[in-house]
């Protein structure tokens, strides 16, 4: 959401802002509004005004015992008229926020300028694509060989884009939650927080999911309740409607969760394996700020999410996000892709965002100095990491030519294995 007032006055330049990621902002439709607004807000009160003034004197006219009940009379339809243009003043309002929660974030200024994802720039680049000596396998076939994955199944239980893990397949699962888990709160200064996996409407506008992106979202029929998408939902909403202190900024959460998404605007895209599912488990990272220190907070973030993927040796780059491809809310954004030997590509893992005070204001999340002064906070989050996607990067980048997956160093203390070996409970 922005500050309605700077908009009014920012008009110009912020079209020209929003052009610059593919947004048409109909700035005769926003001034139509608002010369409406400012009629009926100007008419109501130089009306209060002369009621006022009305009013007095019929107070002192009746007091000499004169007729007041023609003034009286006018006095109750300016009251009637001042109602009239209040409310509509009112519906006027409504509809600007309307048309303001479905307005995108500003981009800040260091954002490269694009128009889609071939704009972006890559700003690291860490590790070498390991040269195999034989065909690298995608997971897809790779998963189901080793008995470790199995879609076939899960379509049957649910339906396509989910999946099963078997065996030591789903201990990898659960030894990178705890892995990213203990990493963030024992070496990057975060705070584990488990929230609830069902969320409010309230929550989803907060963070800006609602109403844009209804149709991405999973909702339980008869309740307003949703399956979240991701924990920046529930871990944001947690300060909705509070304030914080700004000697305490910045406030550094994570959280497990699994994740929920309808996949509407992706037909056709990665529909093999399990790049992108309907239900899957991620560790994401949340930051409150101040704005004096949020776009440091962001390369810090981005710096954690990173050394996820150090610790685990697979290769990724990071590019920043071009104003053609950045999300509905993010002022900012770094994507960590991560590179994948059976597909030979770089693959999205994390997502690093500054939302600035965009979900703060939708959320009314505020900070206050020891001044007494208060402002919106800003927002910030990122996935630390998709555990899916790692499980993807690890069985592919450790496979071996036997068909055996090594277990990166990281992780095998977790594991209680070095290697992952074909075997089934079902032969």
């Amino acid at each position: 959401m922005h500050d309605l007032s700077f908009f009014r006055n920012n008009l110009e330049a912020i079209r020209s802002r929003l052009e610059s990621r593919g947004f048409a902002l109909d700035v005769d439709a926003f001034q139509k509004l608002d010369r409406r607004r400012r009629q009926c807000v100007t008419e109501s009160e130089q009306l209060k005004a002369e009621r006022n003034q009305a009013t007095a004197e019929i107070g002192k006219l009746r007091k000499t015992g004169a007729d007041t009940a023609e003034r009286q009379q006018a006095v109750r339809a300016m009251g009637e008229r001042i109602a009239e243009l209040d409310a509509e003043a009112s519906r006027v309002d409504t509809e600007f926020r309307d048309v303001l929660a479905r307005v995108p974030n500003i981009p800040h200024e260091s954002v490269p300028v694009g128009r889609s994802e071939h704009d972006n720039v890559e700003v690291r680049r860490w590790g070498a694509p390991r040269e195999f000596d034989f065909a690298p396998k995608a997971h897809w076939d790779l998963g189901p060989e080793l008995g470790i994955l199995d879609l076939e199944r899960a379509a049957k239980v649910t339906g396509a884009r989910f999946a099963v893990y078997w065996g030591v397949g789903a201990r990898l699962e659960r030894a990178l939650v705890q892995f990213m888990l203990d990493l963030h709160t024992r070496e990057h200064g975060y705070q584990e927080v488990l929230p609830p996996f069902l969320i409010n409407s309230a929550s989803l506008y907060g963070t800006g999911q609602l109403p844009k992106f209804a149709e991405d979202l999973f909702r339980c029929e008869g309740h307003d309740l949703w399956l979240t998408p991701t924990a920046e939902v529930p871990v944001t909403n947690l300060f909705r409607e509070e304030t914080l202190n700004e000697d305490k900024l910045p406030i550094s959460l994570c959280a497990y969760t699994p994740c929920f998404r309808s996949e509407a605007g992706s037909y056709g895209r990665d529909v093999r394996g399990i790049i992108r599912q309907h239900q899957f488990q991620k560790v994401e990272l949340v930051k409150f700020a101040s704005p004096a220190q949020s776009y440091e907070q962001l390369e810090k973030l981005t710096r954690d999410a990173q050394d996820v993927l150090e610790r685990l040796e697979l290769p990724y780059r990071t590019v920043a996000l071009s104003t053609g491809d950045l999300g509905f809310g993010s002022a900012k954004t770094y994507d960590i892709e991560v590179w994948l030997p059976g597909q030979a590509a770089y693959k999205e893992i994390s997502s690093c965002s500054n939302y600035e005070a965009f979900q703060a204001r939708r959320a009314q999340i505020r900070m206050k100095s020891g001044k007494g002064k208060s402002d919106f906070a800003h927002t910030l989050n990122g996935s630390g990491l998709a555990i899916g996607r790692t499980w993807v990067a690890i069985v592919e980048n450790f496979q071996q030519a036997d068909g055996s997956v090594l277990v990166p160093k990281a992780l095998q203390s977790y594991m209680g294995v070095e290697r992952i070996e074909r075997a089934s409970i079902l032969e």
